[in-house]
Order: structure tokens, then C-alpha cells, then sequence
């Protein structure tokens, strides 16, 4: 691994003016993300769990149709949350209703034909037969990201679910309605990102936008600053030494932790939760360091 504690030179060229965020498009969001897995599957050490990882997704693509609307928060409270600077889809304040249980039975149900290891499988078993208040108390774990280590693998249906449901209302929100809500912190459902992307748009050239893991929120970033806290002191890149230099962590010695920078301006294939997933190899080298990972992705539990 090599490591360099200084500003990340790829150049910052014509002006551009990036917008504010991009909400989620659904249908594109998950058949894009199980198109990558599927691509990388195929040159990757992980290709069994990042096959398996793709039938999840495919599965989140086929429940789209025919879910019932989710209901966005009234008028009122998308007027205080913007007027207070906080995501209008509020975690705390989360609670099931039949859409949420509708889409938790269908991707329950999808997942049963995806191809998975034993352990999956009993896992998603006791998903199935788990009771209402055991299911909204897995709800809650994940949304809080504070998740039992003997129960991860039925989180990680849970969360599946949730991805497709907030990102789902996510792409009902007024775009020119949000605000900046705090430091890597996503403006439409205030999660942490699960990794930043410098892009090469028409608008965007070469500017940095973090990748919301639930809810598939991008947002515009100023680069060479930490998505953890906010400072601009300390940053550093480490990547697996001989790599191509499309995936970096980006490291903070204020706060000690790191989020990965994808260069998707070098690989416009690059989907941010399928590539941080497929470059576990770097975590695990992060792991020998001082830093800790600050990103969430429900794909990685325990890590």
C-alpha cells in the first residue's frame, strides 16, 4: 500500500457549476448497481458473494412495480426540516406502514430464489418468520446503523428493503427544496455516505459528489475534505499498491477515519456501493493501519 498526506493533484479544470445533489432514479439506480456486480464478479477473488450480493439487487429491481406510493412527509414537515437545515426523510422519527411492510415481504420473498450460502438462507428463514416487533426492532438497527454481530446476515434483508423504499421517496423530494443539512451527512435522508465519486459531467467537471448507501442521494462535495468531520487539515490517499488508481481511501487525522474516493472520471462503469464492496481488499489492508472505516454499506456488515 502506498500512502501520500497530501492534496490528491487530479487536476480541477474548466469551471463548471455542479448542482447541489442528484435524487435517485429507482429503476436505474438498482439495475445499474446489478450490472456492475455482475461485471466485476467475473475478474474478482469475491465473485461468489459479489454474485450473490447481484441477486439481491436484481431482486430490489423486480419488486419496483406495483409497490404501493410511500408516503412522503406532510407539507409541514418538510417546511421545518428545511428550515432547521435536516434531511426531510427522518430516521428518527421512522415507523412501518403497510408500503414499508409490502416491501419488506416482496424483497423477502425475491430473495428465497437468489442463489446463497447455508448460513443465508437459515438467516433469511428467521427473517420470514420473525414478528412484527422483532422487524421493526431490525428496522431500527439499521437505520441507527447499530446492528447485533450474531444478526447481520438478516440485516442485510432488512436493509435491502430499505434501500429500495428510500430511495423510492427520495426520488418524490423537491430537488430545489433541500438544504445542506452538516458534513457528510445526505441531504434527503441524513445518512452517512457510503463512499464519494469524483465525476466528469457536462456540468461536474471533475467535481465530487458522496453516494448516500441507503437511499442512492448523490451530493456535491467539496473535495480534499473529509466526509467524516469536515476538516480540511490531515487528508491523506492510500490504495493498494500496483493498482489502477480508480479507488483510494481517503484518510483524516483529525478524526482518524477513512471514506473511499472512486474516480469514476477514469472508469465511468464505477457504482458506488458495488465497487466499495468489490474493493474489500483495501479495507482489509486499512484495517492494519490507524484508521477506521466512517463509511456504511449494508453489504459489508462487520466491516
Amino acid at each position: 500500500m502506498s500512502s501520500v498526506i497530501q492534496p490528491d493533484p487530479t487536476a480541477i479544470g474548466d469551471i463548471s457549476t455542479p448542482p447541489f445533489a442528484v435524487l435517485p432514479d429507482p429503476a436505474t439506480l438498482f439495475a445499474t448497481r446489478a450490472r456492475r456486480l455482475r461485471q466485476l464478479s467475473t475478474v474478482s477473488e469475491m465473485a461468489p458473494y459479489l454474485d450473490f450480493v447481484a441477486g439481491i439487487v436484481e431482486a430490489q429491481v423486480a419488486i419496483l412495480p406495483g409497490l404501493p406510493e410511500p408516503e412522503l412527509p406532510d407539507a409541514e414537515a418538510l417546511a421545518r426540516a428545511r428550515e432547521f437545515g435536516m434531511p426531510p426523510l427522518d430516521r428518527t422519527r421512522f415507523a412501518l406502514d403497510e408500503t414499508v411492510e409490502t416491501t419488506l415481504d416482496r424483497l423477502f420473498n425475491a430473495a428465497r430464489a437468489v442463489p446463497k450460502p447455508e448460513t443465508a438462507a437459515a438467516a433469511l428463514g428467521r427473517l420470514t418468520r420473525a414478528d412484527a416487533i422483532a422487524r421493526t426492532e431490525m428496522v431500527s438497527n439499521v437505520l441507527g446503523h447499530s446492528i447485533p454481530v450474531e444478526a447481520l446476515a438478516e440485516h442485510v434483508y432488512v436493509a435491502a428493503a430499505l434501500q429500495v423504499h428510500f430511495a423510492r421517496l427520495a426520488s418524490r423530494l423537491e430537488l430545489g427544496r433541500l438544504v445542506t443539512v452538516g458534513d457528510g451527512i445526505c441531504p434527503c435522508c441524513g445518512g452517512p455516505p457510503v463512499a464519494s465519486l469524483i465525476v466528469e459531467w457536462p456540468t461536474a467537471h471533475g467535481s465530487r459528489f458522496c453516494a448516500c448507501a441507503l437511499c442512492g442521494t448523490l451530493w456535491n462535495y467539496v473535495r480534499i475534505r473529509c466526509t467524516s468531520c469536515g476538516t480540511t487539515k490531515g487528508i491523506g490517499y492510500q490504495e493498494i499498491e500496483g493498482g489502477s488508481g480508480t479507488i483510494k481511501a481517503e484518510t483524516c487525522e483529525e478524526c482518524r477515519t477513512y471514506v473511499k474516493v472512486l474516480y469514476q472520471h477514469k472508469d465511468v462503469g464505477i457504482e458506488p456501493v458495488a465497487d466499495d464492496v468489490a474493493s474489500l481488499a483495501l479495507d482489509l489492508l486499512m484495517r492494519e493501519g490507524p484508521y477506521r472505516r466512517a463509511a456504511f454499506n449494508p453489504f459489508l456488515l462487520g466491516y
